[in-house]
């Protein structure tokens, strides 16, 4: 783990080279500047569905607010909003629809056990099976065609270890081997054909940040440690080129982190890019023809709220 002084001298040394570099690369990787989200907003959510980027929910100016940018026209525009408010949610794509699993209830602070599907053709949610273990600040991702749901905050308000299993044909969620450390505030992506969660934090405590690094196995239903994340953090948000699992921002009680650090399935082994021109947490990162858009997010820690849009060519 990183301590206190550690983590707040490199959020310094971050926010100084990104204000140098005022959103141009330096060393391995380009930041350049997309087109402001309409906006303002934190703890969102996103993915990739038909070629276009989807920004879901967060605190800010709608919590149930859609968004969905299309990168070849640098345009904006609103979807459909979710049925109700929610933040600290997760999304992800499987096939030709979005799902969005979890996340804590608008101002309530409640957690869900949301699993809502949207029809972009029709531009249209629907609820499908409830996610059995109500939970917010949680990760998902696919493997496989299914939606692996893992950990976050539980009902008692405490961490859980629960990871389970969707499957969107069936509608039908199973559990699997839980989460080796219970956290929330996580990230996950599958890369080298497994499933990787990364970071985090204990009990909601950004105080308490982890370099918790976790792979699940599905043809085992087994984890195993991965080498830690670099930098101790929280409020993350991670996308997936390749092989290679890019991790940005997130917050302390120091500030928030511009890194970027990336892990690549093939070397096992994770390496440090240029920073981002705004380090913020609750932010989503979307990865689309090779490029990650890094959306959203708040530049202090707690309630603040951005409508940022930066692009990293590794």
């Amino acid at each position: 783990m990183t301590c206190s002084r550690s983590i707040k001298a490199a959020t310094l040394v971050g926010a100084i080279i990104a204000l140098a570099t005022a959103g141009l690369g330096q060393g391995s990787g380009t930041w350049t500047r997309g087109t402001p989200l309409p906006s303002s907003r934190t703890e969102v959510t996103g993915a990739e569905l038909g070629g276009r980027l989807y920004v879901i929910g967060g605190f800010g100016q709608g919590g149930d607010l859609v968004e969905v940018y299309d990168p070849r026209a640098a345009r904006w525009e609103g979807r459909a909003p979710l049925p109700a408010p929610l933040h600290h949610a997760a999304a992800v794509a499987v096939g030709a629809r979005l799902y969005v699993v979890g996340g804590y209830s608008g101002g309530q602070w409640g957690v869900q056990d949301t699993m809502l599907e949207y029809d972009p053709g029709a531009d249209r949610w629907r609820t499908r099976a409830p996610l059995p273990t109500a939970r917010g600040a949680l990760a998902a991702a696919v493997l496989d065609g299914r939606i692996y749901a893992a950990g976050g905050v539980g009902a008692n308000r405490r961490n859980t270890d629960a990871f389970e299993v969707y499957d969107p044909v069936a509608d039908r969620w199973e559990p699997r081997a839980p989460l080796p450390v219970p956290r929330d505030h996580h990230a996950a992506g599958v890369v080298g054909g497994k499933l990787h969660v990364v970071g985090g934090r204990l009990e909601g405590s950004y105080a308490r940040n982890l370099d918790a690094h976790h792979v699940y196995d599905p043809a085992t239903n087994s984890w195993t440690a991965g080498p830690p994340l670099p930098t101790a953090r929280s409020g993350i948000a991670a996308a997936v080129l390749g092989s290679r699992l890019f991790v940005f921002g997130g917050e302390a009680p120091s500030g928030t982190f511009g890194q970027v650090e990336v892990y690549d399935a093939s070397t096992n082994r994770w390496a440090t890019l240029t920073p981002m021109p705004t380090p913020r947490h609750g932010l989503t990162a979307v990865a689309f023809e090779g490029r990650i858009h890094v959306l959203s997010g708040g530049p202090q820690p707690g309630g603040s709220y951005s409508s940022a849009h930066e692009v990293l060519s590794p």
